[in-house]
């Protein structure tokens, strides 16, 4: 995800506010936004009540809390209805959260509705107020990773089958590396980051591999079909083709993280670079210039392990650990995914992918240490500082898939490097400074050693998720993620670790934690939106993405960056909003969200952070 500096205005649209009242939203320019932003932003009422529940729902065995709030004392009970008749299903009393203040709302109550096992469309009222409606069943989350798939097939790149167009089909030519500088290489394909055009090695391998981990824990062959859905083709197109489309989204990945390692020695890491910001337009449209001609082929990093940068920004790259890590999980999986495959092809694709997962392994053990994206023109950048995750979960991977021990060996001493140096209990980070931001190699390596090292294993998860319950402790929604850039793939991150947690040692100790935080994604928030694009009654619609604020449509699942704190908004360079704020009432200084175009920092949707969702719903699911 890198910034982009175009201002433009979005269609106006009607749709229930935060608090079911008929808001007009507008964009950035016009009489109609100021009026938008006038009416959300009206006096509240002294004794308004708002009620905060998740908007998709919950499995019949869930955790379910809801949240009110309001500026003065909450009533002591609460009532969850059901959505169509009014008949009253379940009551409670309502838990005040003592001393916790979220901008000018100083009460705030937990509602506990884990009682309710009934299935049915319910509201959770109190006092005159009410939640947006929610499902309880017994697969009440199951739907969401295929939701959250659509978003991936609109940010492909090579083939567009949202657009169903081409685009980028001269990346690419490199720098740096063994080959002359501007030598062509085929780079076509994987997808677009976020909402710019750019190619990463550092995100798209992580989404490939958290796809694939999502596609075996869900049964593989042998069950993964009844939990995804067959809608489309390879290409994304629609159209069933008897696999999965979480493995044809996977597999999209795994070919061009393939053609990014041309040779055994060789592996680049990033396609363009942030001369990519030269406006809006769609990718068919390409009018960037790297040298080579307006919409001409696109730089293509080698990934030397190096400071690089061939504008005024250098990274601080030392190695390429993180990304070879990655490299081998994704391929590790892809292995187990398809080596038992009937069709004699898709089983050489297997080998192909395991020979590959070897080679770039080597290329890490090699290179310890991280390769960081590239910058051009702007200080922006992912700034990876973690390797030995990543190498961890690469050895586990094909370990598995090779039964070698020289491998299950590397993954143990790789976890004892990782340990547990993460961003959980931290205030501060830089951006992506973590990443993954939830290390999947414990989780993979857990049932393959001893017992006193699954204990290590164990414990630091744990030690990471009892930082995130104090730092909870400090706001009345008790999320205990720090409030930075990307602050919503902290919060899948956790709800994943908590679940990884609970599966390796059967302690369901985290389990409310994990719905906290799982519900604050889906509506249990101050701004009472979900934070997925088309997911939930209230969603973002006006996200900083180019595909759909030049064609006018919408697309399901993306997950946008979410909150950060208000210092953090305001110091980014070239983010705004609509003024007023039709949000305002509900800010905090610890954390604001604005569903805006021009505010890249929170509205942002990213392929990586959608994907890691995907995962996290699958566990949930």
């Amino acid at each position: 995800m890198m910034l982009s500096r175009t201002t433009a205005s979005y269609p106006a649209f009607r749709r229930p506010g935060p608090d079911g009242r008929r808001t007009a939203r507008a964009g950035l320019l016009g009489i109609a936004g100021l009026l938008a932003g006038l009416l959300a932003a009206a006096p509240l009422r002294a004794d308004e009540i708002f009620v905060r529940a998740s908007q998709v729902g919950y499995d019949i065995g869930d955790s379910k809390l809801a949240m009110a709030f309001a500026r003065a004392p909450l009533p002591a009970e609460f009532a969850v209805v059901d959505a169509e008749t009014g008949e009253s299903v379940f009551t409670g009393k309502t838990t005040p959260v003592p001393g916790e203040r979220w901008g000018q709302f100083h009460h705030h109550a937990e509602l506990d509705v884990t009682g309710l096992r009934r299935p049915g469309r319910y509201v959770v009222r109190v006092g005159e107020a009410r939640s947006l409606p929610f499902e309880v069943g017994t697969r009440a989350l199951a739907g969401l990773p295929d939701q959250l798939l659509e978003f991936l097939r609109q940010q492909r790149c090579g083939y567009n089958p949202w657009l169903g167009v081409e685009c980028h089909q001269h990346d690419g030519r490199t720098a740096y590396g063994p080959r002359p500088a501007g030598t062509a290489i085929d780079a076509v394909g994987g997808w677009h980051d976020a909402g710019d055009l750019l190619k990463y090695h550092l995100t798209s391998g992580n989404a490939t591999a958290q796809m694939l981990l999502a596609y075996l824990l869900a049964g593989g062959r042998e069950s993964a079909g009844s939990r995804f859905a067959d809608r489309v083709d390879a290409r994304g197109d629609r159209g069933s083709n008897g696999i999965p489309d979480i493995l044809d989204e996977a597999r999209w990945g795994l070919e061009w993280m393939l053609k990014m390692h041309p040779a055994p020695d060789e592996l680049y890491h990033q396609v363009a670079d942030d001369r990519d910001h030269t406006g809006f337009r769609l990718p068919q449209n390409e009018t960037a210039d790297y040298g080579w001609g307006k919409g001409g082929p696109r730089v293509v990093y080698f990934a030397d392990g190096k400071p690089q940068g061939l504008g005024r920004y250098k990274s601080q790259s030392t190695g390429v650990a993180n990304i070879a890590g990655r490299f081998a999980a994704a391929m590790g999986l892809a292995h187990q995914a398809w080596k038992d495959d009937p069709t004699p092809a898709e089983r050489a694709f297997a080998e192909r992918c395991l020979k590959a997962g070897r080679e770039v392994y080597e290329l890490g053990r090699a290179r310890e240490g991280f390769q960081q994206g590239n910058s051009y023109k702007a200080p922006y950048r992912y700034e990876e500082s973690t390797w030995a995750d990543d190498m961890e979960w690469g050895a586990a991977e094909l370990f598995r898939a090779t039964g070698e021990r020289r491998y299950l060996d590397d993954a143990r001493r790789y976890a004892k490097l990782a340990a547990d140096d993460t961003w959980m209990g931290r205030e501060q980070a830089p951006h992506y400074g973590f990443y993954p931001f939830q290390n999947a190699g414990h989780f993979r390596l857990y049932d393959l050693v001893d017992r006193d090292f699954q204990q290590t294993l164990a414990g630091y998860y744990r030690e990471g998720i009892e930082r995130c319950v104090r730092a909870g402790a400090s706001n009345p929604y008790r999320i205990g993620v720090p409030f930075i850039w990307c602050s919503n793939n902290l919060v899948v991150a956790l709800v994943t670790q908590c679940d990884f947690y609970e599966r390796m040692t059967g302690n369901a100790r985290y389990r409310a934690l994990a719905a906290r935080h799982r519900d604050w994604l889906v509506g249990r928030n101050p701004w009472g939106y979900t934070m997925f694009t088309e997911v939930g009654r209230v969603s973002p619609r006006n996200v900083h993405l180019q595909t759909t604020k030049l064609t006018g449509r919408t697309v399901r699942g993306g997950l946008v960056d979410g909150p950060v704190h208000e210092r953090i908004f305001r110091s980014q360079r070239g983010v705004g909003i609509a003024e007023p704020d039709p949000l305002a009432p509900f800010q905090d200084a610890r954390a604001v969200y604005h569903d805006d175009i021009k505010d890249y920092v929170t509205d942002e949707p990213t392929m990586d952070g959608t994907a890691s969702a995907i995962l996290m719903w699958t566990l949930n699911g």
